[in-house]
């Protein structure tokens, strides 16, 4: 007969406890804006968004330590996000820099040449492209080599 009521008691304490976990708030969906910008880091504004079908690509770059990236510019408004190590970038026209860090989000710059270098540490970035297809998310400046 204890034995029953032992196993009934843990049976309700069993039953309880899935109602309680049950009926437990869930935790909020937290949401932090890293980039919500109309001009480039370097206080450029953007122009008029490319026209047409609308294209997202999404980048995974690992830039090597010590390399400095061609010169370059991007015909589309887009975002990056440091996910490792850091990066300076470099406004070719101005000499303008910036050190983007590990948590950290930019918006490059749009139609103007830039590059990034890294220095003693890899730099791993999530960039995110909004243009159009058939449109190229880098192009090189004349002489130089493609980014990637």
């Amino acid at each position: 007969m204890k034995t029953y009521h032992l196993a009934t008691a843990a049976l309700i304490l069993a039953a309880i406890s899935i109602a309680a976990s049950a009926e437990a708030p869930q935790p909020a969906v937290k949401a932090d804006v890293l980039v919500k910008s109309s001009e480039a880091w370097n206080g450029r504004p953007y122009g008029r968004y490319p026209e047409g079908q609308a294209e997202l690509t999404v980048l995974h770059l690992t830039i090597p330590a010590h390399t400095t990236l061609p010169w370059h510019k991007h015909p589309m408004p887009n975002a990056a996000y440091i996910l490792s190590g850091h990066l300076t970038v470099e406004d070719r026209a101005t000499g303008e820099k910036r050190v983007v860090k590990a948590g950290e989000a930019l918006a490059e710059q749009v139609g103007t040449e830039h590059r990034g270098v890294t220095d003693d540490e890899p730099c791993s970035v999530i960039v995110t492209y909004a243009g159009t297809p058939g449109l190229p998310t880098s192009i090189s400046a004349p002489g130089e080599k493609q980014e990637y």
